[in-house]
């Protein structure tokens, strides 16, 4: 069993489309990346990637609050 999940894991990190790590970016800002997606994130080599996807995230999360607060506030 142990080797199945390695052989998974290695065909899944070859190569993380962008969504995906948008994906694991969101999941792991809330707290709620499963231990099998984070071991996939790690596994793939490709921090590039996940560092976009993280400032992407950034900023449409901290636009996103500015506008619900400049929307509720007067």
């Amino acid at each position: 069993m142990q080797e199945s999940d390695n052989q998974e894991l290695a065909k899944e990190a070859e190569k993380v489309p962008f969504w995906r790590m948008m994906l694991s970016v969101m999941q792991a800002s809330f707290g709620v990346q499963s231990k099998k997606n984070k071991e996939r994130d790690f596994a793939s080599g490709s921090i590039k990637g996940f560092v976009i996807a993280a400032l992407v995230f950034t900023i449409l999360f901290v636009v996103t609050v500015a506008t619900v607060v400049n929307l509720i506030l007067p």
